[in-house]
């Protein structure tokens, strides 16, 4: 019984999304301290108050606090961007890059002195070596 156990926690997916869990947790610390930390004080910068949480209208002495829904709103569209412009579209382009067969930009060895020197180099700048294509 423990043995068909250990096998299931032991498979590659298993620990493939516990590894994954625990680094968007951390990855999501850093959006959400970006967004609180910077992005929501530019924009009380240039706009104002940046904390609407004291925003609220009464209803038959019911207190809705709106202000609140607009926080949390405003911290999703801003996570929403940051992931989206920071992480998901460089992902998918060099994933299109991959698709189509190109090589990345990286560094190759120069064959005479063994520096690294870019893909596209012609000549290396440490040695001054031809290179070939």
């Amino acid at each position: 019984m423990l043995k068909g156990f250990k096998d299931f926690l032991l498979r590659g997916n298993i620990v493939d999304l516990a590894v994954a869990v625990v680094i968007g947790g951390a990855f999501g610390t850093i959006v959400n301290a970006l967004v609180k930390d910077i992005i929501t004080p530019l924009i009380g910068a240039f706009g104002g108050q940046p904390d609407f949480s004291n925003i609220y209208f009464t209803f038959n002495n019911s207190k809705f606090m709106i202000g609140d829904f607009f926080n949390a709103l405003l911290s999703f569209l801003i996570i929403s961007s940051v992931i989206y412009f920071l992480v998901i579209l460089p992902m998918n382009n060099l994933m299109n890059k991959l698709k189509r067969g190109e090589k990345i930009d990286a560094d190759k060895a120069c064959p005479e002195c063994l520096s690294l020197i870019p893909i596209h180099a012609k000549r290396c700048k440490f040695c001054t070596s031809q290179l070939e294509k």
